[in-house]
């Protein structure tokens, strides 16, 4: 229940009572926008700044290939047990959403462990954009697989209908804004180090607080909105979105007690690991997979999974990682 005193989180419970209760509140979609650069911004230079004062050493290097691990395993198990009561393209669809990350979830972890004085690395924020991508290119390859199967049952022998080119998805997901704007901040933060720290201080610390309180207000509202799109689906997937999590972050937390790491770092490699996309991912696959249905993986992500993590995984992740580390 400690986490029910957080300022921010209390927003996020209020967005969802006024969504839940047809609230005309609105966030508007420029200032929504404004509100997720600005904090992916400040995440990053964080992440710098703390790069620049640890160099790249061999605790960065372990935890950023923990993540890449977990950013390849995530969406293959997802796959094959979607697969069981889905079709190959909405299964595919869902892998890679729950195989990608949510940056609002982890800013949201990183904040619940400023306030509780735990410490991790910066270079967190690295990881969380290098388990962007890989879940995106997975889902590609089995959704063509997937309709190459399927024009081989209707006409055998024959190719596969048009498929997006693999090169322009690429291209997206590795050049989405979001990201470059990520990864483009940490660098600036790594140059400048400490001088820049200083200079960026009122921006990056001490606004960073109410701008995810104003953020997670909208997410709320957004989540409200979007849990009514499971009704009439299989019963499954409404298990899949909670309990995938759980066994997505367990799996992470036995990664990291192998691998050495640190409680901090390994609780917000399990809140990456159980953390599913809501905003490049079906941007993207809306594209690449237009066969899947989006208000399942759209639905399944915000409307269950990201109020789950915010309101229950964040804190349970945490204490988990500090009770067996």
């Amino acid at each position: 229940m400690q986490n029910f005193s957080d300022p921010a989180i209390l927003f996020f419970v209020f967005g969802i009572l006024a969504g839940s209760l047809k609230s005309n509140l609105e966030i508007p979609p420029q200032i929504s926008r404004f509100l997720s650069l600005y904090l992916l911004m400040a995440l990053g230079l964080k992440g710098g700044f703390a790069l620049a004062q640890s160099g790249m050493t061999g605790e960065v290097l372990v935890s950023l290939g923990a993540a890449l691990g977990m950013a390849t395993l995530v969406p293959m198990l997802g796959y094959l047990v979607l697969r069981r009561f889905l079709n190959g393209f909405d299964s595919a669809a869902i892998a890679a959403t729950y195989g990608s990350v949510s940056a609002v979830t982890f800013i949201t972890a990183v904040q619940y462990l400023d306030t509780h004085g735990i410490a991790f690395g910066g270079h967190m924020a690295a990881a969380m954009a290098l388990m962007e991508s890989p879940a995106i290119v997975l889902a590609v390859v089995l959704a063509n697989h997937a309709r190459q199967k399927a024009a081989a049952t209707v006409q055998p022998g024959a190719a596969a209908g048009a498929n997006p080119p693999l090169g322009r998805i690429l291209h997206e997901a590795l050049t989405d804004g979001a990201q470059l704007l990520l990864l483009g901040a940490m660098l600036i933060g790594v140059l400048t180090g400490d001088a820049g720290q200083a200079a960026m201080k009122p921006f990056s610390v001490d606004l960073f607080k109410g701008m995810l309180a104003f953020f997670l207000l909208d997410m709320g509202l957004l989540a409200a909105r979007n849990m009514g799109n499971l009704r009439g689906h299989s019963g499954w997937l409404l298990v899949y979105a909670i309990a995938g999590p759980l066994v997505h972050a367990g799996i992470a937390l036995g990664l990291g007690w192998a691998l050495g790491m640190t409680h901090g770092n390994v609780a917000l490699l399990m809140v990456l690991a159980a953390s599913a996309s809501y905003i490049a991912v079906p941007a993207v696959i809306r594209h690449a997979i237009p066969e899947a249905h989006p208000s399942l993986y759209f639905g399944m992500s915000l409307g269950l999974t990201f109020p789950f993590n915010i309101l229950v995984g964040i804190p349970l992740y945490v204490y988990a990682a500090q009770l067996w580390l």
